[in-house]
């Protein structure tokens, strides 16, 4: 058999891996902070995310394009190339998704809520330097870096001043009663939630596997181009990305849920309606306005804060969020280096 074959089928098998792997690792940004506030019931609360984000995989494929085109350079690696430059493309493509799928792994085994989509990322950086691949780092800094920076700070200080405002309008209105009703209001928080991180996170997904249909010589054939030469989602990507990450979403991931819903902050319904109301928002200006592949788990933990700090500074746990910061400084490097590590292996072994 054809050996780029193999690995454009292996690269697929293991993008639709990391989806379902980014489902169950980030299922927690969508609904730990409903689930800890008793608004949903945990099966009640995956089943909602997992259908959300189907829906939410569906609306926009302009994220799919800046993975798929402005991270790494693989159009040289055509139909017309020597053969053995479709399996090196490949090789760089395979050994970025594992370095973000191990790191993936780690980190939920810590029950640490950091980014997939910055670990995808930085295995397609780490994979692309150990190659001596183009690297678009104008793209990156404009799409990856500045967005990093910005969506948690835009999601905290966003969270902060919008809980103040809510805590001024219902002031006079009773506790209890006013807390149900915020109970109904998070059950669609978390839904627009869901929604923002199957538009985000899936995208991600298939713009890897839109590269891998391209370095393996398989782009006409299965109309990635359009007339003008701009990437072109296929539909059955777009669905099997859709599926894989709705059922790993379904599937959970306690660890960080348990991280996100209590250790951060005790959460209210109030208080968790608008982090996920905010971090919701800044997803979809993210996804539709700057077209920037943006962290669901920074962005949803920023808000989370954001929130909690309107009690009192002392009253977000800052030595959990400590932690969690950590991985989100490691995720890029960590994941770069074991694609880069995994990459040299494949290098010798398939002798690219």
């Amino acid at each position: 058999m054809n050996l780029a074959l193999v690995l454009v089928v292996t690269v697929i098998v293991l993008a639709l891996v990391f989806d379902y792997t980014n489902g169950f690792h980030d299922a927690a940004n969508a609904i730990a902070t409903s689930v800890s506030t008793r608004a949903l019931t945990p099966r009640a609360a995956l089943l909602m995310a997992a259908v959300m984000n189907v829906i939410g995989a569906l609306l926009g494929t302009e994220v799919a394009k800046t993975i798929g085109d402005g991270i790494i350079d693989v159009k040289h690696f055509t139909a017309d190339a020597d053969p053995m430059m479709q399996v090196h493309g490949l090789a760089i493509i395979l050994a970025a998704l594992v370095g973000a799928i191990v790191w993936n792994m780690i980190t939920w085994w810590y029950g640490l809520p950091s980014s997939s989509s910055h670990a995808l990322i930085g295995g397609l950086v780490g994979a692309g330097l150990a190659s001596a691949t183009q690297v678009h780092w104008n793209g990156i800094f404009w799409k990856v870096v500045v967005p990093m920076v910005a969506s948690p700070l835009i999601g905290f200080l966003l969270a902060y001043f919008v809980m103040v405002l809510v805590l001024w309008l219902v002031r006079n209105l009773p506790y209890h009663k006013t807390n149900k009703r915020f109970r109904v209001l998070q059950t669609i928080s978390a839904a627009a939630m869901a929604l923002g991180h199957g538009l985000q996170d899936a995208q991600k997904t298939m713009g890897v596997i839109v590269m891998a249909l391209i370095a393996g010589g398989y782009g006409h054939h299965h109309q990635v181009f359009d007339a003008s030469g701009e990437i072109v989602v296929p539909l059955w990507v777009k669905i099997a990305a859709a599926l894989a990450i709705s059922a790993g979403t379904y599937a959970g991931g306690w660890r960080i849920m348990r991280t996100l819903g209590r250790k951060v902050i005790e959460l209210d319904p109030a208080r968790g309606f608008v982090a996920e109301g905010v971090a919701s928002g800044v997803l979809y200006t993210a996804a539709y306005v700057f077209h920037a592949p943006v962290s669901t788990t920074h962005t949803i933990t920023a808000g989370i804060m954001g929130v909690g700090a309107t009690r009192r500074l002392s009253a977000v746990r800052w030595g959990v969020a400590g932690n969690i910061a950590m991985a989100w400084v490691l995720t890029i490097p960590a994941s770069a280096a074991v694609a880069a590590g995994l990459y040299w292996i494949l290098a010798n072994t398939l002798a690219v």
